[in-house]
């Protein structure tokens, strides 16, 4: 059996960072991690081709190769999957997708001939039976949470490592708490299940021995799901480095709660992370309270942002607007916070109802859905009515945007930050033409033909005088907010 996989593209969002990767040379930020787990869960005897249609395009003599193809994708590239249907179907090879997008909205796509949804080591396996003895369903389907000890190593043999910048890696599924606008809880659960720390050193030992030497993105949605197997993970991790020369610098998504555990930052820091996306949401209570956020509540979040920073961990923040106790006062309070913070990466989006979420679930009721969800929350649309009129919303939301991703305030946001963050990590390099080329493309593009060139050079200098162990750390900031500014401004622009 010949199986084609296929990843969708991505639209260009705040998260793809396709207008920084151009700086040094790589075509997307991360492999499909969910179809190279997939490919390993596949009979070893079927050949396997990946198509990572964020790296290369999808040729007619892929498909004819074909005896299978599998899609999985999330909500955000549902019209690349559209577009891979158009093109695959006229070939009349069967069609097999699954992953988030179609977990909850599989019925929209007639042109797929089997779903095999929810977790892959409960399904896929059903799946494969059915293969064998010819009677595939057009649904598989399960609510069992399986054993992720059990889960196999990523197939890395299907990409090319020099076409991304970040290899992932998967330590947890599910979260502990339960945010109301979040489907991660859908999904996976609210009990983290954890796998074993020689299974995580086995991935490491994967990743290192395909050459990879570079930043390494622990996908869980909260690392620290269940901090006491955390806790052994990460001291197995920090042997592992020191034994190795610290070859990965890795980054993970955790609660604010992080900075309560100082056992937990040490170990982060011993285990050579830099830094950690944190779910904000918002600085009013009351909204953070409306939507279950109670984690994020009572705390001085200026203060546990600082203290993480403090201990060499960027913080990057995830905020929302939109939520049913937001008022006009609340666009100028979160501008506050995010500046005043040194939160550079600030993904503000507009709140989004995803599909079988409490949140959806609620609005439904109430009749205030508008339309399904499209995944991407950057983009000045709602698919509900807010209680806030929407004009207002909408303005203000571009107001946050317009303010905090100007020049002059971004580049003051990375002097707070720089000027709070204490380094611990052994920093990847890249090679020196490339650092060359990325360093001059910075200072032609935001050192000499942007309009806040004055700010860049400003920021430059500070860092120079003040943090100079730090100007790579700054110029990569720098790079960045070139995204962000390309993304956010132009599209709320139209």
């Amino acid at each position: 059996m010949k199986a084609l996989l296929i990843y969708p593209k991505y639209p260009d969002t705040f998260w793809s960072y396709k207008h920084a990767l151009s700086f040094i040379h790589k075509k997307a930020s991360l492999p499909p991690l969910g179809l190279l787990t997939v490919s390993s869960l596949l009979p070893k005897s079927w050949k396997k081709k990946l198509i990572d249609l964020n790296v290369n395009e999808l040729k007619d003599e892929d498909i004819l190769n074909a005896d299978i193809v599998l899609i999985s994708a999330m909500i955000v590239q549902r019209d690349s999957v559209e577009d891979i249907i158009k093109k695959v179907k006229p070939f009349g090879k069967f069609i097999v997708a699954g992953g988030p997008l179609f977990s909850t909205l599989y019925k929209d796509f007639p042109g797929i001939d089997c779903f095999v949804l929810n977790e892959g080591e409960i399904t896929i396996p059903l799946f494969l039976k059915d293969i064998e003895n010819g009677m595939v369903k057009y649904i598989y389907q399960s609510e069992e949470k399986p054993d992720i000890t059990k889960t196999p190593i990523p197939d890395w043999s299907l990409i090319n490592t020099n076409d991304y910048a970040t290899m992932p890696i998967q330590v947890s599924r599910g979260c502990p708490y339960s945010c109301d606008f979040c489907d991660i809880i859908v999904m996976n659960g609210r009990n983290p299940r954890l796998k074993n720390p020689e299974q995580v050193i086995a991935e490491l030992d994967a990743i290192y021995n395909i050459g990879w030497r570079n930043a390494v993105f622990i996908v869980d949605d909260n690392f620290i799901g269940n901090r006491k197997k955390v806790k052994l993970i990460l001291n197995e991790i920090t042997l592992w480095m020191k034994k190795y020369n610290k070859p990965f610098v890795l980054s993970t998504e955790a609660s604010i709660t992080l900075a309560d555990d100082v056992e937990i930052i040490n170990l982060l820091k011993e285990s050579n992370f830099t830094s950690v996306f944190v779910g904000i949401e918002t600085p009013e209570e009351e909204s953070l309270k409306s939507c279950g956020k109670y984690q994020n509540t009572g705390k001085d979040m200026k203060e546990k942002v600082n203290f993480l920073q403090r201990n060499g961990l960027e913080v990057k923040g995830g905020f929302i607007v939109g939520f049913d106790t937001d008022t006009i006062k609340t666009f100028d309070k979160m501008i506050e916070f995010i500046q005043n913070s040194g939160i550079v990466t600030a993904m503000v989006g507009l709140l989004h109802a995803l599909p079988k979420t409490k949140l959806f679930e609620r609005l439904h009721k109430d009749g205030r859905i508008l339309n399904g969800a499209s995944g991407n929350n950057t983009d000045s649309t709602l698919n509900f009515i807010p209680i806030i009129d929407k004009d207002i919303l909408i303005e203000g939301y571009k107001k946050i945007l317009d303010t905090i991703y100007k020049p002059k305030n971004f580049y003051n946001r990375i002097i707070i930050y720089l000027n709070e963050y204490k380094e611990f990590a052994t920093v990847s390099k890249l090679s020196f033409g490339i650092t060359i080329k990325a360093i001059t493309r910075s200072i032609w593009l935001m050192g000499i033909t942007e309009k806040g060139k004055l700010h860049f050079w400003k920021m430059i200098f500070w860092t120079l005088l003040h943090k100079p162990k730090l100007i790579s750390e700054a110029i990569t900031q720098a790079i960045y907010g070139y995204h962000y500014r390309a993304v956010l401004l132009a599209k709320n622009d139209e």
